[in-house]
C-alpha cells in the first residue's frame, strides 16, 4: 500500500518528505584526545542546560557513539601515549562508545609535512616494517589485556605523503607499502578477539587527483595487499582551500568506493563558530552555511549526506571539538568548538542524533 501511495505523489512532494531523511551513519563520533589534559587543567564539560557531566556521558546523550583518540609512541611529557590512551579508552567502554585508535607511528603530531620517525626506531626498511608490525601488536595487545575492544585503527595519520620519514615517505611506495603491510598484520595477528576494522587515512579529501595517485601507486608496489585494510578515511576541512567544496568532496568520495570498494570515511573534519579573517576563502558552495553553532549542525548535516550517499560510505568524525585551550584547532578560524569556554555544550553537539 505504501509503494502504491507513494507512485500517486507529485515529485516535489517526495522530495519534501525524503528531505530530511537521516544519513544513518555507522559511526558519528568526534576525537576527543586532549581530554584527559584539560582536566587536568580545571575544566569540566555541561550540557546545553549548564549541568555539569563527565564528557563521555554528555557525548552519548548527543548521538556520539564512536570516539577518535591519537597515540604517540614516546611522547615527552607522556600525553597521547598508550597508557594515557587505555585510561581514556576504558572511560569510553564505561559509557558504551566505540573506540577508533589513530596510530600516528611517531612522538608527536604527524601529518603531510611531518612524520618523523619515534625515538630508538630503526630506519631500515626491513627493520623498520618490524618494528612497525611489533608496535601494532603490542598495542593490540595492550587493549586485548584491558578488556577494551577497538573498533577501528588507523595505521597512520594523514600519510598522503608517507610515514616514518624519510624512510617511509611516497618517494619510495614500495618502502611504504612495505611498512603499512607489516603494521596492519600486527593488528591481525593480536590478541584482539573482534579484529578493528582498519583504516587508511589521508588529508584533502575533496581532492580525487591525490587519493588516484596515492593509492594506485602504493597498491601497484606489492606489498600492500587491498585485503590489509579495510577503510579509506579523509580529511575534510573548508578554511584550508577554497576548492574544498562539498561537490568535489562527493565526487572524490563516489570514485574512491567505486575503484577500490572499501569502507569511507571523514576521519576529520570541523566548522567555525567564529571566523572573522579566514586565511582562505571558504568554498563556493559554503558560502550560505553560517558560521555559528546552527551552521555548525548544517554543515555536519551536509557531509553526512555525502558520506550516507556513497556507496560503503559509514563514517564521520568531528575533530576535537571539546578541546577549550585550543578553540581554534590549528585554523585561521578563532573558534571551532563544539562547548563554549566554560564547557557548556553548544547546541550544534546534538546534531549526531540526526546524522
Amino acid at each position: 500500500m505504501l509503494v502504491a501511495f507513494l507512485t500517486m505523489l507529485p515529485l516535489y512532494l517526495l522530495a519534501f518528505l525524503f528531505a530530511g531523511v537521516r544519513a544513518s551513519l555507522t559511526f558519528k563520533g568526534v576525537d576527543w584526545s586532549s581530554l584527559l589534559i584539560e582536566e587536568a587543567a580545571g575544566y569540566t564539560y555541561k550540557t546545553t542546560a549548564g549541568t555539569t557531566a563527565p564528557l563521555e556521558t554528555i557525548l552519548k546523550a548527543s548521538g556520539v557513539n564512536t570516539v577518535r583518540q591519537r597515540l604517540w609512541v614516546n611522547p615527552s611529557g607522556g600525553n597521547y601515549n598508550l597508557d594515557y590512551n587505555l585510561k581514556l579508552a576504558k572511560r569510553a567502554k564505561a559509557a558504551g562508545l566505540n573506540v577508533y585508535l589513530d596510530i600516528f607511528f611517531s612522538d608527536t603530531w604527524a601529518d603531510p609535512g611531518n612524520q618523523k620517525i619515534p625515538s630508538g626506531w630503526p630506519t631500515a626498511v626491513g627493520d623498520l616494517a618490524w618494528e612497525a608490525y611489533n608496535y601494532t601488536l603490542d598495542v593490540s595487545n595492550a587493549f586485548a589485556s584491558a578488556g577494551v575492544p577497538l573498533s577501528i585503527v588507523s595505521i597512520g595519520n594523514e600519510i598522503t605523503a608517507g610515514l616514518l620519514f624519510p624512510t617511509g615517505s611516497t618517494s619510495n611506495f614500495y618502502n611504504l607499502a612495505t611498512i603499512l603491510h607489516s603494521a596492519a598484520s600486527g593488528i591481525k595477528y593480536s590478541n584482539l578477539a573482534t579484529k578493528p576494522k582498519i583504516m587508511i587515512h589521508l588529508d584533502n579529501g575533496w581532492k580525487w587527483d591525490t587519493q588516484n595517485w596515492w593509492y594506485t601507486n602504493v597498491l601497484a608496489a606489492g606489498p600492500l595487499l587491498t585485503t590489509d585494510f579495510d577503510i579509506m578515511g579523509v580529511s575534510y576541512y573548508p578554511f584550508y582551500n577554497p576548492s574544498a567544496t562539498l561537490a568535489n568532496l562527493k565526487t572524490t568520495l563516489t570514485n574512491m568506493a567505486s575503484t577500490w570498494k572499501k569502507s569511507i570515511m571523514v576521519a576529520e573534519t570541523n566548522w567555525p563558530v567564529n571566523c572573522p579573517s579566514p586565511a582562505y576563502a571558504f568554498p563556493a558552495d559554503t558560502t550560505s552555511i553560517p558560521i555559528s553553532a546552527a551552521g555548525q549542525s548544517t554543515w555536519m548535516k551536509d557531509v553526512a549526506a555525502i558520506v550516507a550517499g556513497v556507496s560503503g560510505g559509514n563514517g564521520l568524525f568531528y575533530w576535537e571539538p571539546t578541546w577549550i585551550q585550543n578553540a581554534g584547532l590549528g585554523s585561521s578560524c578563532w573558534d571551532n568548538l563544539m562547548v563554549d569556554q566554560n564547557g557548556v555544550a553548544r547546541s550544534s553537539l546534538g546534531v549526531f542524533a540526526s546524522i
